[in-house]
């Protein structure tokens, strides 16, 4: 029996539960939060929808009791406070690595061999905390943020293009934030074609600006960070890895040479199945794109070098 635990019951947490459930991509799942009763009543109002859906997975709310979650194929990490309008990713390090590193450690206490996947902001360095605090090996621990970069690239593309978001192909690298985040135009596709067959520079140019602006855009709308494409993002992943699947999904992971880099977690695209990331793809970037990336990864160790004071 496959079993995922999403730890955090707020937005993003709830809806990647609500994902897993209504998509039945594990036969049990554990929604845990901090405050009593939400993660019960996510659960509870989620659950009320399987006899109208046909849904065969079971899902429980449970507040703060990590031995509900003992035996987790995966676990989701969503804990952590949300952004806020003007606010960065990076802002949130402080108060946020204490939460992760204490979710971390009572979720190994009941999951020794769980599959991480890291959704809490900022994600990469949250990533990197994990991977320096909890002693696993860095194939077991996931970075969500480039699959939600990569879904909200295809999405601009869609549009510009006018075409069916299904059928088109981008995938996003570096750092998840707005200003590191690099959505690869040129690797862009429709149905297998370039897309810099059917769209100017320009245009291109537009959507990669729009993609690395797709955060802030919604915090801006919403007053708070997003949480459909996230969960939905978060529970891709746990299905890729639940189901052996060998998808390849732009994902932070921890880099040993690969592009360059060692010591920290960046987006990068991930071959992902029962191992976790089974392999790391390295793309053949230009001197643009290579440039970019070691920007991307100067950025994200500048945030790293702040674990050290916020713990």
């Amino acid at each position: 029996m496959s079993k995922v635990s999403v730890i955090g019951a707020g937005n993003v947490g709830a809806t990647c539960a609500n994902v897993l459930v209504t998509n039945q991509v594990a036969d049990e799942v554990v929604l845990l939060d901090i405050k009593e009763g939400v993660a019960e009543g996510k659960a509870m109002d989620i659950m009320q929808t399987a006899s109208i859906l046909n849904l065969n997975t079971r899902l429980y709310g449970v507040t703060n009791d990590y031995e509900m979650t003992a035996g987790s194929d995966v676990v989701v990490i969503t804990s952590g406070i949300p952004r806020k309008p003007g606010m960065t990713r990076e802002e949130l390090i402080g108060v946020n690595a204490g939460i992760v590193k204490s979710v971390m450690e009572n979720v190994l206490k009941h999951s020794p061999n769980a599959v991480i996947v890291c959704v809490s902001n900022p994600m990469d360095t949250m990533t990197y905390l994990i991977h320096k605090t909890s002693g696993l090996p860095k194939n077991r621990i996931i970075g969500m943020g480039g699959a939600l970069d990569s879904s909200r690239f295809k999405y601009f593309l869609s549009l510009a293009l006018g075409a069916n978001a299904t059928e088109v192909e981008g995938i996003v690298i570096g750092g998840h934030g707005d200003t590191t985040m690099i959505p690869l135009t040129r690797y862009a596709a429709y149905r297998g074609v370039p897309a810099t067959n059917y769209l100017s520079a320009e245009q291109l140019e537009k959507v990669a600006a729009d993609t690395m602006v797709g955060g802030a855009t919604l915090t801006k709308l919403l007053g708070t960070s997003a949480w459909y494409a996230p969960g939905a993002a978060a529970a891709q992943v746990v299905g890729a890895v639940l189901h052996d699947q060998k998808k390849l999904i732009s994902c932070s992971a921890l880099l040993d040479g690969e592009y360059g880099q060692k010591d920290l977690c960046i987006g990068v695209p991930c071959i992902l199945g029962k191992g976790g990331i089974e392999k790391i793809v390295e793309f053949d970037l230009n001197e643009a794109e290579k440039a970019a990336f070691a920007k991307s990864a100067e950025a994200v160790h500048k945030t790293n070098d702040a674990l050290a004071t916020a713990l």
